[in-house]
């Protein structure tokens, strides 16, 4: 538990950072640009050093490179919008005979038709001339001539040259100042990298070297991967929307191209973004309708193909956000910094998270917004059988299954479940109701995985089958029953009935049963006596005579599935097996040491 004047600490402290993002951001949006775009360039700049070139030629050569490329695409821009803007009259006088014949094409009588008739009706109703009018014409006349008022219009002085150009010039002032402050501090963060990195450590803590060093090399890692895979995979999404929408006959297709690019680095609805103006040219430049499905269907074959094949194949595993907090961060900075805020939402909310997962205090932060999932599979597994709910259990049973045996769910996840709800069971926070639940959901589970294959591959200790007459018989078919009797805790019934099914699909005959039923009749080949509690050595032995005493001639096997056999390799004691593969391996020795006698 967080102390209350700790937690409130740590809230005024958050609000004063974000209060600072906020007022600051004139400065700070052109210093994350800055810092995002040396990662970017921070390999171009090591590939130039490799070519013996001095850092100074490396860095300016990269950025000067990185700036041509910017102001290439920038005229290309204005030449293209210059002329979507000419064309503009054209497309518009096209779309509107299109939504005059689809208008047509709906028939005479329809709802919207009919209802904004009556509406035009209404209002001719409205302005037609009442009495009212005809007192006020009549007293107009009777008071003499009307006296028609002089008009007065104030004209502006045309504007000088100056003028004029300061007109042109003033809205390009803060795009090119933002640009210009984005250069001079690229500039110096590619000179100064390392000092930088140095200064960095000493402030985040140069007491621990390792675990700050680690933090910046995970953060630079996962940002670069993620920058670059996002460049990369954008200008493939923008050149193939251009080169399809030039097949298809769309207009302004490079600029199209290049907003379909930049539009993708929004989160999840970049690429709906950057749908729309197309499809809206190619409906207002087509003769019918063709052009515009040939642009959907770009749209729609393009996207997936580079989000859901090559997306995946290049980056493998997610950067290390979780979707949830992709959405909230675009919302997020898109409050605070506005729509370079919307761009820069990811690798800013990476960035934290990944220091968040080395700084205890920040923990949190990496819980709620990263990719790790919040809690095991054995945590998730015993979190489903405390609310009754077996659906996701069988469901991660059944993802489990696709590349691993049954047994080893049984031994990775559902006993380390059972092992959670053996600790709470011992410090009584485990009622009644929460006890049956746990066994109907383990009973659920094990029924479902019991539709899969019985045996999970080949039996314990069966022998090859060999040419001609000669027919191997396991021996364990010929045994009589192994009976999985539980202990006396309130979940040594769900360790028995794992304990069961494990033996089942080693080819064994076995059997959940009562202490009483089939054993003092003198059924029982073998006995396996499951604890999921902590049993200790002397009362495993006294069940182990109790037993021996009952039914002489049965093998009693003592399962301890309670602990992990790594919890337990300090005690030497070799009284009970502590592993569905050291039961299973118990009872086939045992049986094959009868066999061999009755043989």
């Amino acid at each position: 538990m967080v102390p209350a004047g700790s937690a409130f600490s740590d809230f005024l402290i958050g609000a004063i950072i974000v209060a600072a993002l906020y007022f600051a951001r004139e400065i700070l949006v052109p210093i994350a640009l800055a810092i995002l775009l040396s990662f970017v360039l921070s390999p171009l700049v090591r590939a130039l050093q490799r070519l013996n070139l001095p850092r100074s030629i490396a860095v300016l050569g990269a950025v000067s490179l990185a700036v041509a490329i910017t102001f290439s695409l920038a005229a290309m821009v204005i030449v293209e919008v210059n002329q979507l803007a000419n064309d503009l009259p054209r497309y518009q006088s096209t779309l509107s005979e299109k939504i005059h014949g689809l208008r047509d094409r709906a028939g005479s009588v329809s709802v919207l038709k009919n209802a904004s008739s009556l509406l035009k009706d209404l209002n001719k109703e409205l302005r037609s001339p009442g009495s009212n009018d005809d007192q006020t014409g009549k007293s107009s006349l009777s008071d003499g001539p009307a006296k028609n008022p002089i008009p007065v219009e104030i004209h502006q002085p045309d504007p000088g040259a100056s003028e004029a150009l300061i007109a042109v010039l003033r809205p390009l002032a803060a795009p090119f100042t933002t640009a210009g402050i984005v250069v001079i501090f690229l500039l110096f963060f590619l000179f100064q990298r390392e000092d930088l990195r140095d200064r960095f450590i000493r402030l985040l803590g140069s007491e621990d070297l390792e675990r700050t060093t680690t933090a910046l090399d995970d953060a630079g890692q996962r940002l670069g991967k993620l920058l670059l895979t996002q460049l990369v995979l954008n200008a493939t999404f923008g050149v193939l929307i251009g080169v399809g929408l030039v097949v298809i006959g769309v207009p302004n297709s490079p600029l199209l191209g290049l907003l379909a690019t930049i539009l993708r680095f929004i989160p999840y609805i970049g690429a709906i973004l950057a749908a729309g103006l197309p499809i809206f040219l190619a409906a207002a430049v087509g003769s019918d309708w063709t052009m515009t499905l040939w642009t959907i269907a770009l749209f729609a074959v393009v996207e997936p193909l580079i989000g859901q094949a090559v997306e995946p194949l290049l980056c493998g595993r997610s950067a290390g956000l979780s979707p949830v907090a992709v959405v909230v961060a675009a919302s997020f900075w898109t409050w605070l910094w506005g729509p370079l805020g919307l761009l820069l939402s990811t690798p800013l909310t990476l960035c934290l998270v990944v220091f968040a997962r080395h700084v205890d205090r920040l923990q949190f932060i990496d819980v709620l917004l990263g990719d790790q999932p919040a809690l095991t599979p054995q945590q998730t597994a015993y979190q489903r059988m405390l609310a009754g709910d077996p659906i996701e259990a069988i469901e991660q049973a059944r993802s489990f299954l696709k590349g691993r045996t049954a047994v080893a769910y049984y031994e990775e996840i559902l006993l380390g479940a059972l092992r959670l709800a053996e600790a709470d069971a011992a410090q009584g926070r485990l009622d009644d109701a929460r006890v049956k639940n746990i066994h109907e959901t383990v009973s659920e589970i094990i029924e479902d995985i019991g539709s899969h294959e019985i045996t999970d591959g080949k039996a314990v200790g069966e022998a090859p089958a060999k040419e001609g007459k000669i027919v191997s018989i396991d021996g364990r078919k010929l045994i009589k029953p192994v009976f999985c009797i539980p202990g006396l805790g309130r979940l040594d019934g769900c360790a028995a009935l794992i304990v069961a099914d494990a033996l089942k699909r080693a080819g064994f005959n076995a059997h959940v049963s009562g202490a009483a039923i089939g054993i003092d009749v003198g059924n029982a080949e073998t006995i396996c006596i499951c604890f999921l509690e902590q049993v200790s050595d002397a009362r495993a032995s006294f069940t182990v005579r109790k037993f021996s005493r009952r039914v002489p001639s049965a093998e009693i096997i003592v399962c301890r599935l309670g602990s992990t056999f790594e919890a337990e390799k300090e005690q030497q004691s070799d009284d009970g097996q502590r592993s569905l593969a050291a039961v299973v391996a118990a009872v086939a020795k045992g049986s094959s040491v009868k066999t061999r006698r009755e043989q």
